[in-house]
């Protein structure tokens, strides 16, 4: 088993945490930055965390895995693997998150949902409503990294979430911010540009 300070060094040393300057899909500014698919983009390395995450839930009679797209697909299809269960994906229609391409969940089916980088928590509290409309039972949460400092609320009780690495991202308003102050340059990272 993998320790957070072990996974922090992982993330650091596939660049998939960033130090630097960032601008943030909120507006907000920050001294961290975290790429996942930094890390993702090798199998070994994804692997050998969402091991991570499997071996936690192993006992739990997982019977599917499910993650938001994109880099939820990635972990969702991984951990199933591990898990030897089947591995679903929600994605956006329309602006809300739903189940396509013929996916389902039945009623009282174990389901596991993964995710990459949570920050507000929202994309995993969208998926949790898609799993209890379709009268599923969420066994738990795994996350590579949770970034909110203990604030996200998914609206499933603390205990069913396991966080790989708990991480306190400083931000800043624009206005703010130290590093603006000190003439740090800022970099645009994330895909709030591409909403444009």
């Amino acid at each position: 088993m993998m320790n957070e300070k072990e996974v922090e060094t992982l993330l650091k040393e596939t660049k998939a945490i960033l130090e630097g300057h960032f601008l943030l899909t909120s507006g907000l500014h920050s001294p961290l930055y975290v790429e996942k698919f930094n890390v993702l983009q090798h199998p070994e390395y994804t692997e050998k965390l969402c091991r991570e995450i499997a071996e936690h839930f192993k006992d739990q009679g997982i019977e599917t895995v499910i993650g938001p797209a994109t880099g939820g697909i990635i972990l969702s299809q991984v951990t199933a693997r591990i898990l030897g269960v089947r591995s679903i994906f929600t994605e956006r229609e329309n602006g809300k998150m739903t189940l396509r391409r013929g996916f389902t969940i039945a009623p009282g089916e174990k389901v596991l949902i993964v995710e990459d980088i949570v920050t507000t928590g929202s994309s995993i509290k969208e998926v949790v409503d898609v799993v209890n409309k379709a009268g599923g039972d969420i066994i738990g949460i795994g996350l590579l990294v949770n970034r909110s400092g203990g604030k996200a609320d998914f609206g499933v009780p603390q205990g069913k979430v396991f966080p790989l690495l708990n991480l306190t991202v400083p931000t800043y308003d624009p206005k703010d911010c130290p590093l603006c102050k000190a003439g740090v340059p800022l970099t645009e990272r994330g895909s709030h540009h591409l909403k444009k």
